[in-house]
């Protein structure tokens, strides 16, 4: 499974920001798909993650700012990001299960600065 990501970038605080990513590949199914975010010196930690059934999970520090979506037609994970915080930037990873197997995408950056 390939995955690539697409929508990050620089953003005022308070601002708006939608990230895209599209699993392609050979697979039977895709199950959870997920994004996690990484700051300088720190774990990968999960923001959003979306079940094959729509069901939602959120860290709690995104909750009622981020969206998590997903489009089953275009093998797509979402994740609509608004009233954004300098603290949220940071390097964003998509993430599948597909077929039992777990796949990353390369990140996009994502920087918060007035």
């Amino acid at each position: 499974v390939q995955l690539q990501a697409s929508g990050g970038g620089l953003v005022q605080p308070g601002g708006s920001l939608r990230l895209s990513c599209a699993a392609s590949g050979r697979f039977n199914s895709i199950l959870v798909m997920g994004w996690y975010r990484q700051f300088p010196g720190k774990q990968r930690e999960l923001v959003a993650g979306i079940s094959g059934d729509g069901d939602t999970t959120y860290s709690d520090s995104v909750k009622g700012r981020f969206t998590i979506s997903r489009d089953n037609a275009k093998n797509t994970v979402y994740l609509q990001m608004t009233s954004l915080k300098p603290e949220d930037t940071g390097v964003y990873y998509c993430t599948v299960a597909a077929d039992g197997v777990a796949s990353w995408g390369q990140g996009t950056q994502v920087t918060v600065s007035s």
